[in-house]
């Protein structure tokens, strides 16, 4: 983007920090300007103290592009130095045309240059990047801002490293850095052989947690994990090889590997496990595996049992009256014995109409229960709480009865005793008082208290509550034994460790199996129903031409070169179509394009229908709107206008409009770069079968795009 204008577009960036709004859309420019003027200071004391070269890293291009402009009345480079930048800078753009050159983010770079300033990321022209590249390793860039990419792939190490922020948008969340990160990037700070240390110093704007920044810093580089996958173009051109196959690729693969490497540890973990079972002893074990299956299917039976008795229906004419004692259960919390002190019917939230049909029956009241709650709670202004901010009292311990709402699924049992309750249980000494009767009850109950009868009490008359309550009835002679409870948790060990080693042996097994090969299977198929190879997977003719196109989707492209879409066309028109194969931007603005490419636009999307279909029914999972999304339109006028001979700065003041100026100009170039590829091997893909007039369009195409000392085509320095 253009330095001169990063004020005016500030905050489009999701990656930048300077994004968020205030009241009104209006940006918080306070933050914005406290930052950059930390920076400020940072960068002066660094050059005070002798510590640069200087590397800032930031996680956005526009936070890059701000922080530098910040800088701009800053000097570092002496007359000589200056002089020296403008020469090299000089001759690295006489390979430009004249146009070119006069290109706002060539022209407002310079003067940042000479004064020892200097931006690095991926929305910079490669020509610029490579200049500054070599400025920097000249020494003549003191201070340089730049995106994480500076730090992967290219070795120009600084005295000091700067970190903007120690969190980062990752394209989900912004998350902290991680240490394999910040290990790259603080990595190059210290040149050997001239420095004795490298500074690293770290910007923070809100709390870092000790146990994150331990971990940032002193944690293991990130692990080193194979993202191989394979695609229709490799699977293709393994099938023309004779002696090798996609199957003995996915058997060899670096994946692979890594898979079949964690198998000792797994067999180790199964061979302790398998001993720990082996350990578990148990006497008489038939019978204890009868009491299990029985205590499984009494856990089951209970909960129905429970739903059924405190369901409204039957539930709440008994506690309506307050004084009922009920037992409360919430989760793994058991709040034991309470009692009820009022009932009230949930209230929806406001402007929710059908909150009752969208909640079940054991939630639609709320019951206020009075329990007796662990030490150190309080009670609210409206004297009452929820299960979720209190706990039980434990056992021997003191605790304090408060009022507590809860819904009915939490009431374990609800008994046929009723406790006189005073008008006033704001007061603590009245509740004081009620929970002194609860104990007196179960002190007089040793044998506990009785619950109410669902049949003759609650008058539950339902057939299948019968049953329930038939095969709910414990089975005496299981029961005889007084040891098998203690059996029973015996017992409940050993399952859980058999079940452990079923599934480190499914793990084992899973591991050794060839991973992706249900994938490949699915791909194949697909390739079979789009007839690129026949019943044997052998390739035929589509196959062959998919075989020679690996920048774009191979498979929608051959399909339009099958279907007679580019016959028609123009080259202007192919390489317009053809740009939605390389655009990978992110983009929310609705595109219409001209209605010279409508036609041909509407042909791609039926044929990108037809192989999300054919994949859907090959078991492959896909969206069919998200694949027909991804093929972006944004640079079809743009590659036309280009094509009829406009100038780089018409086409980028044209797609700015198209996409609210949320492109960089380097992003342009490398999809333009993509787009010339991408014309070539179709070009081989027409020669494969024979068709010269359509080889001869592409090449066309292609030379029209790739126009000679133009800032996109212009060739590397390094070269």
């Amino acid at each position: 983007m253009a330095m001169g204008e990063i004020q005016n577009r500030a905050g489009e960036d999701p990656a930048d920090p300077r994004s968020g709004k205030g009241k009104k859309g209006k940006s918080k420019k306070g933050g914005e300007r406290k930052a950059i003027s930390e920076i400020s200071r940072i960068i002066k004391m660094i050059m005070i103290k002798n510590y640069n070269p200087v590397i800032v890293f930031s996680f956005s291009k526009r936070e890059c592009e701000a922080n530098a402009l910040t800088m701009s009345k800053f000097e570092f480079n002496s007359t000589d130095e200056q002089e020296l930048v403008t020469n090299i800078f000089t001759n690295a753009m006489e390979n430009l045309s004249p146009d070119d050159r006069n290109l706002p983010q060539i022209t407002q770079l310079l003067p940042l240059l000479k004064r020892g300033i200097g931006v690095h990321h991926s929305g910079l022209f490669p020509i610029l990047k490579e200049v500054i590249e070599i400025l920097f390793q000249e020494g003549l860039i003191k201070v340089l801002f730049a995106t994480e990419t500076f730090s992967i792939g290219l070795n120009m190490p600084a005295k000091t490293v700067v970190f903007t922020d120690t969190r980062k948008f990752d394209g989900r969340e912004k998350r902290s850095l991680s240490s394999g990160e910040y290990i790259q990037m603080s990595g190059r700070a210290g040149r050997r052989g001239l420095d004795d240390r490298g500074v690293v110093i770290m910007m923070c704007d809100e709390k870092l947690e000790p146990s994150v920044a331990k971990e940032m810093i002193k944690g293991e580089a990130d692990r080193l994990d194979s993202a191989f996958h394979t695609g229709y173009n490799m699977i293709m051109n393994l099938m023309k090889v004779e002696g090798i196959s996609p199957e003995l690729m996915l058997e060899r693969c670096f994946h692979q590997f890594q898979s079949s490497a964690a198998i000792p540890k797994l067999e180790e973990e199964l061979r302790k496990e398998e001993l720990k079972k082996d350990a578990i002893l148990i006497p008489d074990e038939d019978r204890v595996v009868e009491y299990y299956g029985y205590r499984q299917q009494l856990d089951v039976m209970t909960a129905d049992f429970k739903e059924v008795i405190t369901h409204p229906t039957y539930s709440l004419p008994f506690l309506k009256n307050p004084g009922r004692l009920v037992k409360v259960k919430y989760g793994h919390l058991d709040f034991g014995w309470g009692v009820v002190t009022n009932v009230n019917e949930r209230l929806p939230p406001k402007n929710q109409t059908l909150f009752r049909a969208d909640i079940p029956p054991h939630e639609q009241y709320i019951v206020d229960v009075l329990l007796n709650c662990a030490p150190g709670g309080s009670i609210p202004s409206e004297d009452r709480t929820y299960l979720t901010g209190v706990q039980p009292c434990p056992p021997g311990q003191k605790g304090i009865p408060l009022i507590i709402s809860a819904v009915l699924s939490t009431l374990d049992c609800i008994s046929q005793l009723r406790i006189y309750l005073p008008n006033d249980l704001r007061r603590e000494q009245n509740r004081e008082t009620v929970w002194k009767s609860v104990l007196e009850v179960k002190r007089r109950l040793p044998d506990g208290i009785p619950l109410l009868d669902p049949v003759k009490d609650m008058e539950i008359k339902d057939d299948k509550f019968a049953t329930l309550i038939q095969v709910s009835n414990p089975q005496k002679p299981l029961q005889m034994d007084p040891r098998l409870p203690e059996l029973y948790v015996l017992y409940k060990k050993k399952r859980e460790s058999q079940d452990t080693v079923r599934v480190l042996k499914k793990r084992i097994q899973a591991t050794r199996d060839v991973l992706q090969l249900e994938e490949l299977k699915c791909k194949k198929r697909v390739l079979r129903r789009l007839g690129f190879t026949n019943p044997t997977d052998i390739l035929d003719i589509k196959g062959r031409v998919a075989c020679e196109i690996s920048t774009g989707n191979e498979l929608l492209l051959t399909e339009l070169i099958f279907n007679g879409v580019f016959n028609n066309l123009t080259p202007e028109q192919c390489a317009a179509l053809l740009s939605c194969f390389v655009f990978d931007e992110k983009s929310d603005r609705q595109i219409k394009v001209s209605e010279e490419l409508a036609a041909p636009l509407r042909a791609m999307q039926e044929s990108a229908k037809r192989i999300a279909k054919v994949s859907v029914e090959s078991k492959l999972p896909m969206d069919e709107e998200k694949y027909i999304a991804s093929f972006g339109v944004e640079l079809m006028d743009v590659v036309m206008q280009w094509c009829h001979g406009a100038s780089f700065s018409d086409i980028y003041k044209m797609l700015s409009q198209l996409t609210g100026g949320s492109i960089f100009e380097g992003s342009i170039i490398r999809m333009f770069r993509r787009l010339g590829e991408l014309m070539r091997q179709m070009a081989m893909a027409a020669k494969v079968i024979g068709n010269t007039e359509l080889q001869q369009k592409f090449e066309k195409s292609s030379e029209m795009l790739e126009r000679p000392n133009s800032v996109i085509f212009c060739p590397s320095l390094y070269l």
